[in-house]
């Protein structure tokens, strides 16, 4: 192939360190040595020739993602940590969600033993902050969830933050992740009428199905779906 045919493959453009130029075509090119398997003088052929040679190597590049990811949250970490809610922390600016337990949102609501509502997604919020009491928290990354947050389980001076959570009635299992982790943590507090398990409330995966179906948090709240 010839240096025209090279000038006509590019359209022109002439690289200069790592910029495309656009000179005049030169006069009395030299002859270039021919490439091996170089696509016909259709720009077209030459980008279908890329695309084809990046969609083989896709599988290759997915490997090398999910490799990267489960990297990215195969080490375990340690710190001061933010409570955003009863089952959400921050540390290091990172947002993680704890495995395993569903603690109610922040606007939801429970009734007491009195059967007065009460802010039961405040309260798990307020509860963990104080006995995390700005203690060193330790997380153990087990994989990312939908949103992208990581989900660890995470403990503070040897003790699991979710089994704290449901042995006092801050929080439930959430077997569908936790395949019964804490179930008999769950019993012991409702054996024990601890937090949540005083009074009547809506599991938290229900409230939010509520509130997604256009429900009021008040309603939501206290719907046909209350426990007990």
């Amino acid at each position: 192939m010839d240096a025209i045919l090279f000038w006509a493959r590019f359209e022109g453009r002439w690289l200069r360190g790592t910029e495309f130029h656009y000179p005049e075509r030169p006069a009395n090119l030299p002859v270039l040595k021919p490439l091996e398997n170089w696509p016909k003088s259709n720009p077209r052929n030459l980008r279908a020739n890329l695309v084809s040679n990046a969609m083989s190597k896709r599988p290759v590049l997915i490997l090398m993602l999910l490799l990267l990811s489960r990297a990215a949250v195969a080490d375990s970490f340690v710190g001061q940590a933010s409570v955003i809610d009863g089952d959400t922390l921050e540390i290091h600016g990172t947002r993680i969600r704890l495995w395993g337990v569903d603690a109610p949102e922040s606007t939801q609501l429970c009734r007491g033993e009195d059967s007065s509502q009460y802010r039961c997604g405040s309260k798990a919020a307020n509860d963990l902050d104080a006995f995390i009491a700005r203690r060193p928290v330790n997380c153990v990354p087990l994989g990312l969830d939908r949103y992208g947050r990581t989900v660890p389980t995470c403990s503070v001076a040897g003790r699991d933050l979710g089994e704290w959570l449901v042995r006092n009635g801050l929080a439930l299992d959430w077997p569908q992740y936790s395949k019964g982790r804490y179930h008999e943590a769950q019993r012991e507090a409702e054996r024990a009428g601890q937090g949540l398990w005083k009074g009547s409330y809506v599991e938290p995966w229900l409230y939010r199905a509520c509130i997604r179906a256009s429900g009021s948090p008040s309603a939501c709240s206290d719907d046909a779906n209350a426990h007990p």
